[in-house]
């Protein structure tokens, strides 16, 4: 194939993937409808009722019996919020934000799932951090409540220095990995 016709064929691909680029974008970016919006408050809200100890306002939008999974545990609504509770008395502060939503609604049910982007904060600084989460409500009296939800933290990109955070990092800091005894770094013996 001569120059001329690859490059054609190079512009229709190129024009090809930059249509559908853009059509995936604005599928993305769809406002949302009325009850979805309700669901997104509503688990804004439980956020805004945790960051801030308010009990009242995080029992106002879940259920009754309304649990968590988060941090390879199951926590009840009264469970979770002491655990908060416990970790402000301690210094740590948490930011968290309902960003890309994707709700669907079907009946009285509906699901969301969502990247919590946020923040840890305690007396070493404020690191960011990203939760994979999802939850599932239910209508109950008009208004959407929280049933179930799910949090999975975000691992660390791999450009974050992961030995800074290691139990031992202070040791290596101080003498070098030639901190252990030589019998350790010696190669195992063969037979």
């Amino acid at each position: 194939m001569s120059p001329q016709p690859r490059i054609a064929l190079a512009i229709v691909v190129f024009a090809l993937v930059c249509t559908v680029s853009v059509s995936i974008a604005d599928a993305q970016q769809k406002p949302l409808a009325a009850d979805q919006r309700q669901i997104v408050d509503t688990v804004s809200t439980i956020f805004a009722a945790a960051r801030t100890d308010d009990v009242a306002k995080f029992d106002s939008v879940i259920a009754s019996d309304f649990y968590i999974f988060d941090g390879g545990a199951r926590f009840n609504g009264h469970a979770v919020m002491a655990f908060i509770k416990a970790q402000h008395a301690t210094g740590k502060h948490y930011e968290w934000n309902v960003t890309e939503p994707d709700v669907h609604v079907s009946g009285i049910t509906a699901w969301i799932a969502y990247t919590n982007k946020g923040s840890i904060t305690d007396a070493s600084g404020t690191i960011n951090q990203k939760w994979l989460e999802s939850a599932f409500l239910e209508k109950q009296a008009g208004a959407w409540k929280i049933v179930f939800m799910h949090s999975t933290r975000v691992p660390a990109q791999p450009e974050e220095n992961h030995a800074a955070h290691h139990p031992l990092s202070s040791i290596f800091a101080q003498r070098g990995p030639w901190a252990f005894p030589r019998s350790w770094t010696k190669p195992f013996p063969t037979r």
